[in-house]
């Protein structure tokens, strides 16, 4: 694995993400919850934003960022155009912050230490992707779910 490769399997998710927002019928189905389902598209759209932009943003390129994780579990107004241009605009970061990245920090030490051990920068960077596919499968499943009625 390299950075450029990782970078690539990114922008192929967050365009998926773009296309399961954008195949909602309704745009209000983005934010319900029913049957169960604790979060809806647009809150754990959110939450991969906060997380992309403090992983990412902040700690790899080193642009402020002050991250509001529990505003990111709660209702929110935003269309699914201010979501869309959020998701193009974290592409870009991600390339900012991965291409140009030496492919022997990968083997650093990592700030995180997430499940109770430390980890490498590499190691972190697919626990990252894991999260972020995790989610997308929770959102594709929300829609065909809960935006037929």
């Amino acid at each position: 694995m390299n950075t450029k490769e990782l970078n690539l399997l990114f922008q192929r998710d967050l365009s998926k993400l773009i296309e399961e927002l954008n195949a909602y019928s309704d745009e209000r189905n983005l934010w319900r919850i029913d049957q169960g389902i604790n979060n809806s598209a647009g809150n754990l759209t959110l939450h991969l934003i906060g997380n992309v932009k403090q992983f990412f943003g902040l700690d790899l390129c080193g642009i402020a960022f002050e991250r509001d994780r529990d505003s990111e579990f709660v209702p929110s107004k935003l269309l699914r155009a201010d979501l869309l241009q959020e998701l193009e605009d974290l592409k870009k970061l991600l390339e900012q912050a991965l291409v140009p990245m030496d492919p022997k920090k990968l083997g650093d030490q990592s700030k995180h230490s997430f499940l109770g051990h430390s980890m490498t920068v590499g190691y972190f960077l697919i626990h990252l992707y894991g999260h972020f596919n995790y989610h997308l499968g929770q959102i594709n499943y929300h829609r065909r779910l809960l935006d037929l009625k």
